[in-house]
């Protein structure tokens, strides 16, 4: 199988073409520096810089995950800008070059986050339900999913990924979060009762497999663990993997006094479960939060 992706050089790309590799799929890699391509996601794996590059190629999917981070720094309007070109702008350029293909892959499937739900409280989220907030992260997944949704209209399967958070060992918020809370700093987010959908990236990889080669798979999925935690389960749960203590809360005024409006995204959750996931048969390798921190963390 020949698969395009989008954000193969990220934590969730890279990882990504290592399985897919070790599986004996072709893989190409569009990215702004293609140079950097092979580095990153292995030798075999083909950086290209436009995607023009690939016309005349059957192509069987595409797996679109670029995006800038999100939490890296304060949302100022630069910053939103770079967040909406990096994700609606790309894909829509992305479909667009689908349309004028003459032989079209099978299937697109496209990130997006559980932040579309928005705040959510207390309440399960499946993913026949309806958004609940109108934040500026669930703007920019809710239309970052209508991007992607015009290839339905050329044929195509559409797979929308609503992903939690990723622990890895090589990025992503742990790799942010590693140093304050091995030096004791460590402690929960405002009143620490949001929830925090959260996911091994083993799990992670496993189920875009898992959807990619499911037919009848579209539409939203959640990508989180079956189990989310509240941030001082997660905060506790953090600490004691690392033997570290976790008396360290962070007040909810200091994260707006510091963060500006991207404080909410912090201090709002989502307690989104995977039901299409379970309902279609995936079976996650890690439900516990303690268990997935100790293989993540472990030496």
């Amino acid at each position: 199988m020949h698969i395009l992706l989008t954000g193969g050089t990220g934590l969730i790309g890279r990882s990504l073409c290592a399985y897919w590799h070790e599986q004996g799929h072709r893989l190409t890699v569009w990215s702004r520096d293609p140079a950097k391509v092979a580095r990153l996601c292995g030798e075999a794996v083909r950086g290209i810089a436009a995607l023009e590059e690939l016309d005349g190629e059957p192509l069987d999917a595409v797996v679109n995950l670029a995006g800038a981070p999100i939490a890296d720094r304060p949302w100022s309007r630069k910053r939103k800008a770079l967040l909406w070109a990096s994700r609606i702008d790309l894909t829509e350029q992305l479909v667009t070059w689908l349309e004028r293909r003459e032989q079209r892959p099978a299937v697109l499937l496209s990130g997006s986050a559980v932040g579309w739900y928005g705040d959510g409280g207390d309440q399960e989220l499946r993913e026949d339900m309806q958004p609940l907030g109108d934040d500026f992260a669930a703007q920019l997944c809710g239309a970052w999913e209508q991007a992607a949704l015009r290839a339905q209209s050329l044929g195509m399967r559409v797979v929308l990924l609503r992903t939690g958070l990723v622990l890895a060992r090589d990025g992503g918020l742990l790799a942010r979060l590693r140093l304050p809370f091995r030096l004791g700093l460590g402690g929960r987010l405002g009143d620490g009762r949001q929830w925090m959908p959260w996911i091994h990236i083993a799990d992670q990889i496993e189920l875009i497999d898992f959807l990619l080669q499911r037919p009848e798979a579209q539409g939203p999925y959640n990508a989180c663990a079956p189990l989310p935690v509240r941030n001082a389960e997660f905060t506790q749960a953090l600490g004691q993997a690392l033997s570290r203590p976790t008396w360290v809360p962070v007040p909810a005024f200091a994260l707006r006094a510091g963060l500006g409006e991207m404080a909410e995204l912090l201090l709002g959750g989502q307690r989104a479960l995977p039901s299409r996931l379970l309902d279609d048969g995936f079976s996650f390798r890690f439900t516990h939060l303690d268990v997935a921190l100790t293989d993540v963390l472990g030496h």
